[in-house]
């Protein structure tokens, strides 16, 4: 006799607290995702929105993204960073 598995009830998974606390973006920042204090989940996605409207992913190394003027200013200067770089570098940017 094969024994049944209780079936276990999965609750929802809830965001933290601290992501989605409105944050207000340095003007840096302000000139790719806006002035508007956002959560840093909301600041993550108009930063790739804008990623992939100005088509800034490289081609070859998808986990790369080049950075156009106003996004060398967030990114210290670098011509280049990895996605994982940039959410780090990205926090450096609100307050």
């Amino acid at each position: 006799m094969a024994k049944k598995k209780a079936a276990k009830k999965k609750s929802k998974r809830k965001p933290s607290a601290a992501f989605m606390k409105p944050m207000t973006p340095s003007a840096m920042l302000a000139l790719v995702v806006g002035s508007k204090p956002l959560p840093r989940t909301q600041v993550v996605k108009k930063l790739w929105e804008y990623i992939k409207k100005h088509k800034l992913q490289d081609k070859v190394k998808r986990t790369m993204i080049n950075a156009d003027a106003a996004l060398k200013d967030v990114f210290k200067g670098k011509k280049t960073v990895s996605m994982f770089e940039m959410t780090k570098l990205v926090n450096k940017h609100l307050k």
